[in-house]
């Protein structure tokens, strides 16, 4: 769940560009990623470099998102390592994913009563074609 700490032997450094390409992202969306602070890239002028730490916490986002947690709740999931440690984190997570499976089963049964609507029209509008 947390990410390495910095210097922690890790000598990884990602471009702006590799870091795109390897998350598959594109450089607005980094970029926003770094305005609302979920990313903090070591800066060498105009370049920004990203090491271990931004690297495992992208992974972290991008998996978050996926799972349809918002941007804030991440932001603060990820504040909860930083400030209280890895156990906090993992409890704060279980609350997120048991709320958000909830959230998931709910759409899932809202989803699956529109997709049999839909088909009993169609077939009736198939039956009408003859």
């Amino acid at each position: 769940m947390a990410d390495s700490e910095p210097g922690g032997g890790d000598d990884i450094r990602l471009s702006f560009k590799e870091m795109c390409e390897r998350f598959d992202v594109t450089p607005r969306t980094l970029r926003y990623y770094e305005y609302i602070e979920l990313l903090s890239p070591e800066r060498q002028g105009r370049s920004r470099f990203y090491g271990s730490k931004e690297i495992a916490r992208m992974t972290l986002i991008l998996r978050g998102r996926r799972w349809g947690f918002s941007l804030e709740e991440i932001r603060q999931w990820l504040l909860i390592y930083e400030h209280e440690g890895t156990n906090a984190q993992m409890r704060a997570f279980v609350e997120l994913a048991d709320r958000q499976l909830e959230n998931l089963a709910q759409e899932k049964v809202q989803l699956e009563e529109t997709m049999a609507e839909l088909k009993s029209l169609r077939d009736e509008t198939a039956e009408t074609l003859g």
